[in-house]
């Protein structure tokens, strides 16, 4: 049964965390667990996990607000289960930070934190709603507004990411999963298959590509992708629905083909980017990126970077696949991005825009600033589309033409609709020196119509303007997106050579949330010290004397504390034992 938390919203009279000394105490409020509890911990809104829960009376369940708060505390230390149950029980840090002021206090066995996980999983699978990213959002929008942080202007950066899986070769993969064939069979089944089975049971994978000892890989397979070929036929009336079965018929898909009922073996460069790279994860792809092979994901990170800010924070991360285009990532981040803030740029490197966030940009009213473009660099000798100012109407089509000598022409539908053109008076452009140095691209058109011509793409135009917003940007030296890279890199600091110790895109997202608030939270505990320092600092050159009068007067709370103490905790009487 579901219940909300609001236990940690009445503060007992006395705690282990009173008994502490007045310095120490104030260092705790003033640590990173005091800023997680009151900016994270207590703006968690419990009631959306209520789905995960039965309805009818039962058991109240271990406070929703405390497993969230685990969750990305384990995965913004990097810590592992063991540990993450050690520093909740013994931690005065962390138990603060979960609203605990006393030790043994909300107990609970690891085993529960087991079964959130997976109905957040189930939630995920059946309804498509990651319950912890939302949880990051609203919490994320209630600090960027109480802090007062500009939303107008965001970067995004992305990094590659692994999950907890083996690296393997064509051959090690094929065995493995007749490995797991084998093991889901009933033993009657597998005692007739045994001897087909047997030169693949011999140790783990690794050890059949060990003994094959330099022989030619092709031979292998083959014969792998036959016996393979046999199985999905034969194995089908019994085994269709096991899960394993579906991994074989997916291996064997990507990795041979059926030729007049022979299997042929597929070459290496008939692979796909998006084939199984390990049983234990089927979401994980390849990519080479700068000569570099990654299996796994792609991890896309949002910020803010307004330079009026003091204060930036982290406002979205995604994960895909990671052969998922950059582009992708930005269309579809956009509309929620737009919806929660008041973005109207978005600052990247080159590998953003392209065909499917133009549109989206353009109908959202967001303008992108890029680094860099992708492609050659155009030649510098002559013109390019980007040196004309193409302006766009409300529907995102080219609607007005400006060329690099200022004449300004309005833009029309080609005869086909399929693409656009701007037509130049032919008497300006001969006055133009662009034009006689044979620089312009414009180009004469038909006989009857002594205008020159400049045809371009809707895909064209959106490039040229992005490639001309770049050039500005660099021309003032104006680059936004660069500290970005610090951002991802705080990120996936927890997590070594950025390999996750879990598997599976959704294990994955939630990893690396969880890393992104607790990064968060750095950085406002940062701030709120910065802001205190500079206080004191002005506070003291202003009243030096009564700032020294202030730290020499006694405080009241301390009194009253010992006072409250003493009367329901009075000290005990001993007696000697003659008295007795």
């Amino acid at each position: 049964m579901f219940k909300k938390n609001h236990h940690h919203l009445q503060i007992p009279l006395t705690s282990h965390v009173d008994d502490l000394p007045e310095k120490l105490r104030k260092r705790l409020e003033n640590s990173w667990a005091g800023v997680f509890y009151r900016d994270f911990f207590c703006r968690i809104n419990e009631a959306p996990f209520a789905v995960l829960y039965a309805d009818c009376p039962s058991r109240p369940n271990v406070p929703v607000n405390i497993l969230v708060g685990l969750e990305f505390l384990k995965a913004g230390n990097g810590w592992t289960d063991e540990e993450l149950y050690d520093n909740f029980s013994y931690d005065i840090q962390v138990r603060y930070a979960l609203g605990y002021r006393q030790l043994g206090e909300g107990d609970f066995d690891l085993r529960t934190l087991y079964y959130f996980r997976e109905r957040l999983s189930r939630q995920m699978q059946e309804n498509g709603v990651n319950l912890l990213d939302q949880a990051f959002e609203k919490v994320t929008d209630a600090q960027l507004e109480a802090f007062g942080v500009k939303t107008g202007k965001q970067r995004m950066d992305s990094v590659q990411v692994s999950s907890n899986i083996r690296q393997m070769g064509r051959v090690q993969l094929l065995v493995e999963v007749l490995q797991r064939v084998e093991r889901m069979l009933d033993e009657s089944d597998r005692e007739s298959y045994g001897e087909a089975f047997a030169p693949y049971l011999k140790g783990h994978a690794g050890h059949y590509v060990y003994r094959m000892k330099g022989e030619e890989v092709g031979p292998h397979l083959e014969r792998i992708g036959v016996f393979m070929q046999q199985l999905l036929v034969e194995l089908k009336p019994g085994y269709g629905n096991q899960a394993v079965y579906e991994v074989l018929e997916r291996v064997f898909s990507e990795h041979f083909k059926l030729e007049l009922s022979k299997v042929s073996v597929k070459a290496n460069t008939e692979l796909s980017a998006a084939c199984m790279q390990s049983p234990d994860d089927l979401e994980a792809t390849y990519r080479e990126k700068r000569g570099v092979g990654y299996r796994g994901y792609v991890a896309n990170l949002t910020e803010t970077c307004d330079p009026e800010n003091e204060l930036q924070l982290i406002t979205k991360v995604q994960v895909a696949p990671n052969n998922t285009d950059d582009d992708q990532l930005l269309a579809k981040a956009l509309p929620n991005l737009k919806e929660r803030s008041a973005l109207d740029e978005m600052n990247t490197d080159g590998g953003y825009g392209g065909s499917q966030s133009d549109p989206i940009l353009a109908q959202l009213g967001v303008t992108l600033f890029q680094s860099a473009i992708r492609g050659r660099n155009p030649d510098p000798d002559k013109l390019h589309l980007a040196d004309f100012d193409i302006q766009f109407g409300e529907d995102g089509k080219p609607r007005q033409v400006t060329c690099p000598a200022g004449q300004k022409v309005p833009v029309h539908p080609s005869s086909q609709q399929k693409s656009f053109v701007a037509r130049f008076e032919l008497p300006v452009c001969q006055e133009c020196p662009l034009f006689k140095d044979g620089k312009c691209l414009a180009q004469p058109g038909k006989q009857t119509d002594p205008r020159l011509r400049l045809p371009f793409t809707q895909a064209e135009a959106q490039a040229s303007q992005r490639r001309r917003r770049s050039q500005e940007n660099k021309q003032q030296t104006r680059n936004l997106r660069a500290a970005v890279e610090a951002t991802v890199r705080s990120v996936k600091l927890p997590f070594p050579e950025a390999q996750l110790p879990v598997r599976g895109q959704f294990r994955v997202t939630c990893m690396l949330i969880g890393s992104a608030a607790v990064a968060n939270v750095r950085r406002i505990q940062r701030y709120l010290r910065a802001r205190l320092q500079a206080e004191i600092q002005e506070n003291t050159a202003q009243n030096p004397q009564d700032c020294a009068s202030d730290i020499l007067a006694p405080s009241f709370w301390p009194f009253a504390r010992n006072f409250f103490m003493r009367l329901f905790n009075p000290t005990p009487v001993f007696f000697p034992l003659s008295a007795c």
